[in-house]
Formats: C-alpha cells, sequence, structure tokens
C-alpha cells in the first residue's frame, strides 16, 4: 500500500470515530471509492450533501451555501469536489463553519489530472498545487496533507484507458525506486482539524 492509501485509512478512521458526518459532494452515498469503508459508520450519522437531486442525496444543498448550522457537524468527507465548484475558497469556508470546533475533515483535490466534467451535471473548474492546499486550508487549527501518486504514475495516468492500466502500475514501482519532485503529483489527501 502507498503512503498516499495508508494516509486516506488512517484518516478516514479518525473521521470514523465522529458521531455526525456529512459528505459534501459525495454523489451517492459511499461513492468515490467510499464503499470499503462503509461498516466503519455503521452506528454513525453518516449523511450523503450533494446539490444533484438524482443522487438521492439525504441533504440537497449547494457547498457555497451549506445549509447546515454553525459549529454543528463533527466531521466532514469531500473527496474529488472543489475542482468542481466555482469557489473553492467559500466551500471551504463553508465547511470550516459547519464543523464544531475540534471537528475533522478529509478532502481530496486533483493537481495534474485530468479534465473530467460530467456534461449536464458538473463543470471541472480548478487544480490545486501543493501551495493552494496551504492557503486554502490555512484557517483550520491542523493542516496535514500526502501527495497522491507520484511522478510517473501520475503522468501515465493521462494516457488512454487500456495503456493506462497497464503503465499506471509500472508508474507506481518506478515512484518507489526513482525519487522525482514532490511537487509533481495527481492530487493531494488532505485531513484537517477546526
Amino acid at each position: 500500500m502507498s503512503d498516499w492509501e495508508i494516509f486516506f485509512e488512517e484518516k478516514i478512521g479518525e473521521i470514523a470515530k465522529e458521531d455526525y458526518i456529512v459528505d459534501i459532494g459525495g454523489g451517492l452515498k459511499f461513492g468515490k471509492g467510499l464503499s470499503q469503508y462503509e461498516k466503519l459508520f455503521e452506528s454513525k450519522k453518516y449523511v450523503v450533501l450533494d446539490k444533484e437531486p438524482s443522487y438521492n442525496p439525504d441533504i440537497i444543498g449547494d457547498i457555497h451555501d451549506l445549509p447546515l448550522e454553525t459549529n454543528s457537524v463533527d466531521a466532514v468527507v469531500c473527496k474529488a469536489v472543489l475542482e468542481h465548484v466555482e469557489q473553492p475558497w467559500l466551500a471551504v469556508k463553508e465547511i470550516h463553519r459547519v464543523l464544531k470546533p475540534g471537528g475533522k475533515a478529509l478532502f481530496y483535490v486533483p493537481f495534474l489530472y485530468p479534465y473530467h466534467a460530467e456534461r449536464g451535471t458538473y463543470k471541472d473548474f480548478y487544480r490545486f498545487s501543493k501551495d493552494a492546499v496551504e492557503y486554502l486550508f490555512g484557517n483550520f487549527s491542523n493542516l496535514e496533507y500526502v501527495k497522491v501518486r507520484g511522478f510517473f504514475e501520475t503522468w501515465f495516468y493521462f494516457l488512454p484507458g487500456r495503456i493506462k492500466k497497464v503503465l499506471s502500475p509500472v508508474g507506481r514501482v518506478l515512484d518507489r525506486f526513482i525519487q522525482q519532485s514532490g511537487n509533481q503529483t495527481s492530487g493531494f489527501n488532505i485531513y484537517v482539524i477546526k
């Protein structure tokens, strides 16, 4: 398992210790690769908030103006969402607002990653460098992040379907043995505490 996968597993475990968790922009419940963690949340209040009614979220709402009380949420999951919103800085500010003091949040944001809008559902506006991560999440009392994928695996990710599937594992191996700039990554897993 890679460092970024270990980081995500550890931090989703921290999120699962909380009682009231909101998956913001999660689409379908336990979508976006979260289905393997569903058992962690069995005894928790885990709700999905999304602006797209066709996903049948528990709460329909806009991340720029969350329909949640200030200091009301124990934890937030926001995976692969901020690149799709018009003003991610406002979205992060809103998440900070709704988290209780000491509340936790886990994000994934892309950096070097292919365009991936979904016609009629969501657009694809932004990418986030290490500097952007530090700026966007600077108001939290604790900020931890790790890069997702190394240099080679990141660049192989831009290749067409079958070629990507064959070469991505090769890229992962190359990244273990050939150290490249830590700034060339497909994205970041981010964990914050208010």
